[in-house]
């Protein structure tokens, strides 16, 4: 489904992303992971058009997108759907409104058969018959349901994931997981998430792709993950300070020593 061949990225002098290669299935949940600034929301980034490599290429069912201009790209953006880590909601339309909003945009389909799909979707994450809500009324785990079903709204065949569990708790963060499973295995989409959340990515990932300075160090199942010898996967499953990343102990700097913040 997706194949990631060289793909290298810079910005200001600092190379972001170094020689990424990866292949993706079909209907497969890829798990993207790593720590921050590893390169992991720029990958994100060009997978889905955003961002033009400085080399290396990007295809999506055997076409690279790299070479696509803008109007060309508008088209592939709409066989994918996409869940914000924020949620992205409009705070000034209806739940209803937000899930339509693919669907008012990109399709001339009649308004009664819009509100039948808004319906259905909003029953897909457990949400029916929220429609008239608005999103201020939602909490933070309402309002990322929502914007799944909005991502699902055009029954893309990719659904790409930014943080899906960022900012909630345990047990609505495990709900999310939950729904990205079932509507993986029922629509048979390929979903690609990108997380450091340790829990949520064993929990959802068929196989997981590990990022660390711009390179993918480890692709495997999360079981492979788990037994990896490789001195930072080992550091990043366990959250050990000790490892390749180093704790960061600048002289005076209390603070990043009492928060444990790494380099």
């Amino acid at each position: 489904m997706i194949k990631i061949v060289d793909l290298v990225k810079s910005f200001d002098g600092r190379r972001v992303l170094d020689k990424v290669n990866l292949k993706i299935k079909q209907g497969e949940t890829m798990v993207i992971m790593g720590g921050s600034g590893c390169g992991k929301s720029t990958l994100l980034r060009h997978l889905i058009g955003l961002e033009t490599p400085d080399s290396g290429h990007v295809f999506i069912k055997g076409i690279d997108i790299t070479k696509k201009n803008e109007n060309e790209l508008i088209e592939i953006r709409k066989k994918y759907g996409m869940l914000f880590q924020s949620g992205a909601l409009l705070n000034s339309l209806t739940v209803g409104e937000n899930v339509a909003l693919p669907l008012t945009e990109h399709t001339t389909l009649d308004p009664k058969i819009i509100n039948i799909i808004i319906k259905m979707k909003l029953e897909l994450v457990g949400l029916s018959g929220f429609e008239n809500l608005m999103p201020s009324q939602l909490s933070g785990g309402m309002k990322k349901r929502v914007g799944l079903a909005r991502a699902i709204a055009m029954d893309p065949e990719i659904v790409f994931y930014d943080e899906p569990g960022a900012g909630l708790d345990p047990i609505t963060a495990a709900v999310i997981d939950k729904l990205i499973m079932d509507l993986s295995s029922k629509l048979g989409m390929t979903s690609i998430v990108v997380t450091h959340e340790m829990n949520s990515a064993f929990r959802i990932a068929d196989r997981m792709a590990v990022l660390y300075n711009g390179k993918v160090v480890q692709i495997g199942t999360p079981d492979q993950i788990k037994k990896s010898e490789h001195p930072y996967v080992k550091q990043f499953v366990s959250g050990a300070p000790d490892g390749p990343e180093p704790l960061k102990r600048e002289k005076g700097d209390y603070l990043k020593r009492l928060m444990g913040t790494y380099e």
